[in-house]
């Protein structure tokens, strides 16, 4: 078997059409965009209108101005969460988010703590859910920000995000939602939704890497990001990188046309690879919703008795590629956040499998990781301890 890639969560190759919309920046439309007195620098600034143009309109934003290209899906986060704080720290200091945010977000808002900031994290139940209830009770007249993610990247479970936009506007506090996991397997809409702030990233959905943007809702007042030219109207200083907006802009346009097919496509991947675990492994649970609220690509699983790095090295041993968790954590010896706020021991929680299908996924793959995987859990448990035990 050639190799199976399994871990489209993490990052997604970029397909042709985006390559080819991105190769004319590199080589004919060369300029920088803020050179406006000749006409390569001209050509530069229209082509990037006419790119943030088409990211607006594929996630329902109404003015083109409302987005804001940046290096990647991590620094919206941060530019996010930590540019509304210090835009409004003098109406208040409180920021409401979830226990199983990216640590994009995590780590911006324990880096506020120490700058004198009040962070509410929210508990979820066991599928991963944050209940509005408890979103608008932790609401007190110092919330300045509410920022819950649209989908987890570990365990697949969509947030109730429209409802949560509502209490936030209801009590006019702003909201952000981190969208990078979600784009490209279900349906944006920002104005629709009702959401302040939205971060994305080009290389969760077929784009290129080092890209991404942030939609800041015309009105929403929020700190620089990046002091110096005038770039991103002067909030995001930095010569723009037209090559990877053009890349991200296709990436996304493609994402949009094909969503109804391919969020069709992957569910029946990620269904046949959930059925064939749960029926050839005993001692597995299955993390995260059963299905309606899960992202149609992903399986994420806790395997008993055995540790999660173990199963990865043996399934690249067999050109399997997996994850145990989200790609900007797999250094970290420490069991999953997320695994941990949903209830699971930390026994339990170290022994977790993300496998995430993409569009092009076969039922062969599929079928090729349904038989290497039990025999890999089985030797791994035969040499537990604890599995002895159970055995007997």
């Amino acid at each position: 078997m050639k190799s199976v890639y399994m871990d489209n969560n993490a990052t997604t190759y970029v397909k042709k059409e985006v390559l080819d919309a991105m190769l004319p920046y590199f080589t004919d439309i060369y300029g920088n965009a803020s050179s406006k007195f000749y006409r390569v620098g001209r050509e530069a600034e229209q082509a990037l209108y006419t790119l943030r143009e088409s990211v607006a309109k594929n996630i329902g934003a109404e003015h083109t101005n409302e987005i804001y290209f940046t290096g990647s899906g991590c620094e919206a986060d941060n530019w996010a969460v930590k540019g509304i704080a210090f835009a409004h720290r003098n109406k208040g200091n409180h920021i409401i988010t979830s226990k199983i945010e990216h640590h994009a977000i995590l780590n911006a808002c324990e880096y506020l703590e120490k700058q004198g900031f009040d962070v509410t994290y929210l508990d979820v139940d066991e599928y991963g859910f944050v209940k509005p209830e408890d979103v608008e009770a932790a609401v007190t007249d110092k919330t300045i920000l509410i920022t819950i993610m649209t989908a987890n990247n570990e365990i697949g479970t969509i947030e109730p995000i429209k409802e949560i936009a509502g209490i936030a506007k209801k009590h006019k506090v702003i909201f952000h939602t981190d969208a990078v996991q979600a784009i490209g397997h279900i349906k944006i809409d920002v104005k629709e939704i009702g959401v302040d702030m939205l971060s994305l990233s080009a290389h969760k959905f077929h784009g290129p890497k080092g890209v991404g943007a942030l939609y800041i809702r015309n009105g929403v007042k929020i700190d620089n990001l990046i002091h110096g030219g005038g770039q991103e109207r002067g909030k995001r200083a930095a010569t723009e990188n037209i090559a990877g907006i053009a890349g991200m802009a296709k990436a996304l346009e493609i994402a949009v046309e094909d969503l109804e097919a391919n969020s069709a496509r992957c569910k029946k991947m990620r269904d046949r690879l959930i059925n064939g675990i749960r029926t050839s492994i005993p001692y597995c649970r299955l993390n995260g919703p059963e299905d309606e609220g899960r992202l149609c690509n992903n399986v994420n699983f806790s395997f008993q008795y055995v540790e999660g790095e173990s199963i990865l090295m043996m399934l690249d041993m067999k050109n399997i590629a997996a994850s145990s968790g989200s790609a900007c954590a797999s250094g970290s010896l420490d069991p999953s956040h997320v695994l941990m706020a949903i209830g699971l021991p930390h026994e339990i929680a170290h022994g977790s499998l993300r496998l995430s299908v993409g569009e092009d996924t076969t039922e062969e793959e599929v079928d090729y990781v349904i038989e290497t995987l039990p025999p890999i859990i089985q030797r791994l448990r035969d040499m537990s301890p604890l599995y002895e035990g159970v055995e007997k």
